[in-house]
Parts: structure tokens; sequence; C-alpha cells
């Protein structure tokens, strides 16, 4: 049982880092958006949504007794940090940032799928409740990129 609690503890520090590295890009692009005003009131709820998921992931590796990996969230904002800063040399920023955002959901989706799997193979319940209410979360994001994504396509086409 220790291997699977390992590998489950393993797996919360890497979906901390994974929203360590969703706070910087979003913070990024935030101040990219504001000719599209919707998609700004969006990426500012989600940024809170995921500075929460930071603080709930942070309660569940400590309550079992680890910590995160400075090194993994490090290395998740300086890879984030060189994602915005390359977007700013494109003229089609917004549309390819949506896009990459809407990829980067899908990965937290799974990511956390996976993590509720184990938690339920481990028998951490409360940790398997906090992870639900996570992917709910990113599912939710997910889905408004997807449907708004012709809608900001549009906008930035009709802006050129």
């Amino acid at each position: 049982m220790s291997d699977f609690r390992e590998h489950f503890i393993d797996w919360l520090r890497d979906a901390h880092a994974m929203e360590e590295q969703a706070e910087t890009m979003l913070n990024g692009m935030k101040d990219r958006t504001e000719d599209y005003p919707q998609l700004q009131t969006r990426i500012i709820q989600h940024l809170e949504e995921t500075r929460q998921q930071q603080v709930q992931l942070k309660a569940c590796i400590k309550r079992l007794d680890a910590s995160t990996s400075g090194i993994k969230d490090f290395a998740g904002k300086a890879v984030a940090l060189g994602q915005s800063l390359s977007g700013m040399f494109v003229e089609d920023e917004i549309v390819k940032g949506v896009i990459s955002a809407y990829v980067f959901e899908h990965m937290e989706i799974a990511s956390y799928k996976t993590l509720i799997a184990a938690a339920g193979r481990v028998g951490d319940a409360e940790t398997q409740h906090v992870l639900e209410g996570i992917l709910q979360q990113e599912q939710m994001m997910a889905d408004w990129l997807m449907e708004n994504m012709p809608t900001i396509t549009l906008a930035y086409l009709n802006k050129k």
C-alpha cells in the first residue's frame, strides 16, 4: 500500500505544480485580454479558482504528512512564463492563447481523473472529494472555452 500512497502524494505534488503553472499562464493572459471583456472576466474568475485549488491541494498534501515540491512548482512557473512571453510576439496571440488554454484544461482534467482514481485506491475519501470539486471547475472552464472559442475568434478577426 505504501507504493500506492507514495505515487499518490507525488501526483498531488504534480497537480500543485500544475496549478502554479496555470496561475502564471492565466496572469499573463488576463493582462492582454482587455479587448475581450468576457474572456478577461472568465480568466479572472478561473484565476481565483486556481489559487483556491492550490490551497486545497496543499492542504491535502499536508494532511498526508508531506509537503509540496518547490522544484516542481518553480519548473511549472518557469514553463508558463516562457509560454506567456512567447505569446507576446505573435499577432494572433488571443486565438492561440485560447487554444492553448483549452488544451491545458484538458491536461488538468486528465490529471484530476487520475488522482480521483488513486485517492479511491488509497482510501482517501476527503482528498477524493476535494479533487472531484476541482475537476468540476476545470471541466467548466474547458466547456466555457469550447463554447466561446468561435466568438473570440470572430472578435479577433473583426478587429483586423
